[in-house]
């Protein structure tokens, strides 16, 4: 694969969309009451830490999420519809499968792993969809 055909803009937004749609997510406007209380987080331990360290590393690997992302779609060829799709597959059959079989073994609930997993996979087909549409 050559990086020099990625389209850089696209991976930029790509990863400022999924970054959003994390915060929404986990937010007390979608799932973070209920996730903060399946991973057993408190309101306080939320609000401690180093929210830089915390929010930049986060930053950091959703865009190497989006850079992945855009060097599997990079072909010339690809579409929108595609893009959503490759995101979509990334999203469900990987990371979800995959946060389904750790879930399994922590002994975690299915809300906490579907939570999860729904951010991945709907982020990850945003991301592709972003990404296939700005070729």
């Amino acid at each position: 694969m050559n990086i020099s055909t990625l389209n850089w803009a696209a991976i930029v937004v790509a990863t400022l969309a999924g970054f959003m749609i994390g915060g929404l997510w986990y937010s007390k406007v979608l799932f973070g009451t209920i996730w903060m209380r399946e991973t057993g987080i408190t309101e306080e331990q939320a609000k401690q830490g180093n929210k830089g360290k915390l929010f930049g590393l986060a930053f950091i690997w959703t865009f190497v999420m989006a850079f992945n992302l855009a060097m599997f779609l990079n072909d010339a060829k690809t579409t929108a519809s595609w893009g959503a799709i490759a995101g979509f597959l990334a999203g469900f059959g990987w990371i979800a499968m995959g946060l389904f079989i750790t879930g399994l073994f922590e002994r975690r609930s299915a809300v906490y792993m579907l939570i999860n997993a729904g951010y991945m996979t709907v982020t990850l087909t945003v991301m592709g969809l972003i990404i296939g549409a700005w070729r």
